[in-house]
């Protein structure tokens, strides 16, 4: 179990940007409140025993937590970034690079690809100062199938395609299936159907490129507007099942893998 634990959230357009950004969720952007408030709640959450997974968004701002991240997301909007790929190839965690908005992977294998070799690219050091970086490549990376297009890739047809694709690109498949987004039609009640399907072709042993599953969750259910008085465990971004839920999904993929 890894839990997500995101920070930043990338925007369609305009809206609320994460913890990190606002952690008063009043728009006054107290972005050394954020930083500070950030590494306090995921050092407590590691405290707990829980590795943690989150989204590398804005470069600079992923250097402050870094170090107490063991799964990181690249997404969709970001896969194609030069500036990502080098990120990743420096990162001491495993990285999931997410398929593109249109659905294909292409993108995606080749972040995979770029990240897992060396790269001297400008950044910032521990000390603020801008530096030459050198990487040293990263090969702990997984392609993420979000779907995309308006259509779902967590079948079987489309994990066989996209791990052809990786072994043709010389690399290991290794899939993790995003439950949300496309793949449950942006439906998050719909997550269940697509964990059932990659339970289904774990069971069958049809993919053994497939190696996790990842799950939109709060502590209850669905999502609310950032307006006015809040209702305590909602999510104010993307629709999330709530921990009951949660519990009983977590249970049954437990139940059927042992």
């Amino acid at each position: 179990l890894v839990m997500r634990a995101y920070l930043e959230k990338p925007r369609t357009t305009v809206g609320w940007k994460g913890m990190l950004y606002d952690p008063d969720l009043n728009g006054q952007d107290d972005m050394q409140k954020g930083i500070e408030q950030s590494r306090r709640l995921l050092l407590a959450l590691l405290e707990l025993g829980l590795p943690l997974a989150t989204e590398a968004l804005n470069p600079l701002a992923f250097q402050y937590v870094d170090d107490l991240i063991s799964w990181a997301a690249v997404g969709a909007r970001t896969t194609e970034s030069q500036i990502h790929r080098e990120m990743a190839s420096k990162l001491r965690c495993a990285v999931g690079f997410k398929n593109g908005t249109d659905g294909s992977v292409g993108s995606a294998i080749n972040a995979l690809k770029a990240s897992s070799q060396p790269h001297s690219y400008m950044a910032t050091n521990q000390d603020g100062h801008i530096s030459a970086i050198r990487a040293p490549g990263n090969r702990h990376g997984q392609l993420v199938l979000r779907g995309g297009n308006g259509r779902g890739n967590y079948d079987e047809l489309s994990v066989s395609k996209a791990s052809r694709a990786m072994k043709e690109a010389g690399l290991a498949p290794s899939i993790m299936i995003d439950c949300s987004h496309e793949n449950s039609a942006k439906d998050y009640r719909k997550q269940s159907v697509v964990l059932e399907s990659v339970l289904q072709q774990v069971a069958q042993h049809s993919h053994s490129a497939i190696k996790g599953i990842m799950l939109e969750s709060h502590l209850r259910e669905g999502r609310q507007v950032l307006k006015g008085e809040l209702d305590y465990g909602v999510s104010v971004t993307d629709g999330c099942i709530g921990w009951r839920e949660t519990e009983g999904l977590i249970a049954r993929l437990a139940a059927a893998l042992s």
